[in-house]
């Protein structure tokens, strides 16, 4: 009754007006509506919604937001000269749909304003330059490969390799901050969204958080508005003072409803069956990231890629590569050797990170890709079962200290002091002694909190270094056990031969 009456009143506000005449799934096409604006947003007299998507004269175009039926004969009125969602404050702590209705149970948006969902990225002039790291609680993330406020890097991997994780993670660790995340979900399944859910309330996270939804079951046009709905609602925050952080899950899925919309459509399929415009359309939203030259503040982009079998050269990945400042690419393989998160240092970079590190950060993620890149290098010897030289041996065992120190379990978060003081006190055994890592990041955590410059790092460093390797007496002893167990054991073999 509503939507008729909203029908109405927009029919009597002389809007063009049109009829529908045909119609392929999602794609329904109109007679009339001529002079309409392509992005408009369509009202039909069965209350169901669409956007124009191609105008040729009075025949238009339209991908239908809610269903892929209707019937022809439905008249069609414009609503909104562009596709707009709800925008403000009163989102925070919402779950909504790509059109903006709420999905949580909380009752009605309180906010009046809206926002195109198809904004223009802020020109060349407007922009400032990235200079300020964005923590993410993860040490493999944060020393290796920073992300910076307003950067736009890519998650690449194959499925449960761990991305969502590392976002989630990132999410929970603004907690504390005045940054706003808005999380955005493209064709996922229920018992996913519900996980991601419960672990943003679980940590609190979803008192800075907007999620965006379009579930499995929800139309391919809902999957294919859903990021730039996002992606206007952090725009507005962004605009308005916010610092604003946003996380595309996943692009993959954006892509195929994209593709099947655009093949319905009977576009012209290009590599891969997708559309020529496919990068456009991830580009044009992408670029909407960035700092503001007039408040400072910064609006991140976090897309997602699903990387089928740990394939980066298709198509989709490398799209987005070229579109990003970077990548963090997880590894199954790394995966199944057991480190978490799976990151594959060969294969990431952060290509504006170094800008938000101090001098010293700079030297430190330099020194440890150095010696992981030796640890490697005396692996594969071991391989041979040869014996190491002194040298190969130290380098070994700091390789090991050192990824025994990048696990991390999911609820574990470490600010950016804390990861320096673990590595670097790593780095200073030289691998010539054994660390206990465990108790290392337990006193981490205690004694983060005494660092107020340089001279307090190399002070505190030199403190856990003593305190958490063993003793010469404890070595000794150690090793004159083991030489007496060895020589048992000869001595019993000798006497049973």
């Amino acid at each position: 009754m509503f939507e008729n009456a909203t029908f109405q009143r927009l029919v009597e506000q002389d809007n063009l007006t049109g009829e529908v005449v045909a119609y392929n799934s999602f794609i329904v096409e109109v007679k009339g509506l001529e002079g309409v604006r392509l992005g408009a947003q369509i009202l039909f007299a069965d209350g169901q919604r669409g956007l124009v998507r191609e105008a040729y004269g009075d025949q238009v175009i339209l991908f239908n937001i809610d269903s892929e039926q209707i019937a022809i004969g439905t008249l069609a009125v414009v609503e909104q000269e562009v596709m707009s969602v709800p925008v403000g404050e009163d989102l925070i702590g919402r779950v909504l749909s790509p059109t903006g209705k709420p999905l949580d149970g909380k009752g009605a948006l309180k906010t009046t304003k809206t926002s195109g969902m198809f904004n223009q990225a802020p020109g060349f002039t407007d922009r400032s330059m990235l200079n300020e790291q964005l923590p993410s609680g993860v040490t493999a993330v944060d020393m290796f490969f920073p992300v910076v406020l307003g950067q736009r890097i890519a998650v690449l991997g194959d499925s449960k390799s761990g991305k969502s994780t590392l976002l989630s993670q990132l999410s929970a660790n603004q907690d504390g901050t005045d940054h706003i995340v808005v999380y955005v979900m493209i064709g996922k399944r229920k018992v996913d969204i519900e996980q991601l859910l419960t672990g943003l309330r679980e940590s609190g996270a979803m008192e800075h958080t907007i999620v965006v939804q379009a579930d499995i079951f929800d139309s391919l046009t809902q999957s294919y508005l859903a990021p730039y709905s996002a992606c206007a609602m952090a725009e507005y925050l962004w605009h308005e003072g916010r610092d604003v952080i946003v996380i595309y899950d996943d692009f993959s899925s954006h892509a195929e409803a994209y593709r099947q919309l655009s093949l319905l459509q009977e576009v012209d399929p290009g590599r891969d069956s997708f559309p020529g415009d496919m990068f456009y359309a991830h580009s044009s939203l992408l670029e909407r990231a960035g700092k503001l030259e007039k408040n400072g503040k910064t609006l991140t982009a976090l897309p997602i890629v699903t990387t089928p079998n740990d394939e980066i050269t298709s198509y989709l990945p490398t799209n987005i590569m070229s579109i990003t400042d970077g990548q963090i690419v997880l590894d199954l393989g790394v995966f199944r050797q057991g480190i978490r998160p799976a990151v594959n240092a060969g294969l990431s970079v952060s290509r504006v990170g170094g800008q938000a590190q101090t001098v010293r950060q700079k030297r430190l993620s330099g020194d440890l890709f150095k010696r992981l890149a030796k640890y490697h290098q005396a692996e594969e010897f071991t391989h041979f079962g040869s014996g190491l030289s002194p040298e190969a041996q130290a380098d070994y065992a700091i390789g090991k200290q050192i990824y025994e120190a990048l696990q991390q379990l999911p609820e574990q978060l470490y600010t950016i002091t804390e990861q320096q003081l673990l590595l670097e006190t790593i780095i200073l055994g030289k691998g010539a002694v054994e660390i206990d890592i465990s108790g290392l990041k337990e006193s981490i955590n205690a004694r983060a909190g005494e660092v107020k410059n340089e001279e307090d790092l190399d002070r505190i460093e030199k403190e856990l270094l003593e305190k958490h390797t063993p003793a010469p007496e404890e070595t000794a002893e150690t090793e004159s056990e083991t030489a007496k167990t060895e020589e048992s054991e000869e001595e019993a073999a000798d006497a049973k031969s």
